[in-house]
């Protein structure tokens, strides 16, 4: 699931940057940042989702 800075996040999770792989706490509804890391803006995975059995 790839994800792009500017987008709202449609669930709480951690975003990881697609280029330097530092992970982005994002809360549901909020738009998702630049990596603080390196200000890439894709993120290509999501973790750690409340509720998610698969993280």
């Amino acid at each position: 699931m790839a994800a792009k800075a500017g987008e709202k996040a449609e669930e709480t999770g951690d975003f990881r940057c697609a280029r330097c792989h530092e992970k982005t706490h994002v809360t549901k509804g909020h738009n998702i940042p630049r990596c603080p890391n390196c200000g890439n803006d894709t993120f290509d995975t999501r973790v750690h989702e409340p509720g998610s059995r698969s993280s």
